[in-house]
């Protein structure tokens, strides 16, 4: 009879380690055995230099030509990728690596207002092509705030001077892929920007001083 108990015992945590195993719980319901990390998301200053916010000129004036154009901003991500089990029983192989297909940026306010074209841009979505490989780090710059928002309320608001003079945003960046083998993954990073119509050097030397 004990032996009998013993096995059934067996049979009952069998399939229960099949679920456990079939299941990415870090990564939402992903059955991949990698799990795809952001480790820094980047932007640059009005001055061009990396930095960990980004500041958004609404509004570029060129003084040679004496127009004002707007430009998409871009941002840096850094991935690594890493295996669900520390020390997998055959090792990692490029199996674990996660290509990178596409991303969701989504722009939300700490004052609650965040109703899409009119307190914050639309959000939007983009493709990427980028293989990150397991216990290895990839960088990759993607848009974070593309031109035409800045032809939008309240970004367009900014360079008329009908709007607040800096406007702060949290970037909510989703980024989805799959491992080699065609299980999709996910994972998040985040960017503050600062949107304003900034007045560079060039146009402060500029004779008509700016906008």
């Amino acid at each position: 009879m004990r032996k009998m108990k013993n096995w059934q015992k067996i049979l009952v945590m069998v399939p229960t380690l099949f679920l456990l195993f079939s299941c990415n719980r870090i990564t939402n319901d992903s059955r991949s055995d990698s799990v795809l990390h952001v480790i820094r998301v980047t932007g640059m200053d009005i001055e061009d230099n990396e930095v960990d916010f980004l500041q958004s000129d609404v509004a570029v004036f060129n003084p040679e030509t004496l127009t004002t154009t707007v430009a998409a901003d871009a941002a840096k991500v850094t991935f690594t990728v890493a295996s669900l089990d520390p020390a997998p029983w055959l090792g990692t192989s490029q199996y674990y690596d996660i290509l990178v297909t596409h991303y969701v940026v989504t722009y939300s306010r700490s004052d609650g207002k965040n109703q899409e074209g009119i307190d914050v841009p639309y959000s939007f979505d983009g493709s990427l092509s980028a293989r990150v490989p397991v216990d290895g780090q990839t960088e990759i710059s993607f848009v974070v705030v593309r031109a035409v928002s800045k032809l939008e309320p309240p970004l367009i608001n900014l360079a008329t001077g009908r709007g607040e003079g800096e406007l702060k945003t949290t970037a909510r960046i989703e980024f989805y892929g799959q491992d080699t083998v065609g299980n999709k993954v996910k994972a998040t990073g985040y960017l503050t920007i600062f949107f304003a119509d900034y007045i560079t050097k060039d146009e402060e030397a500029s004779p008509e001083g700016g906008n």
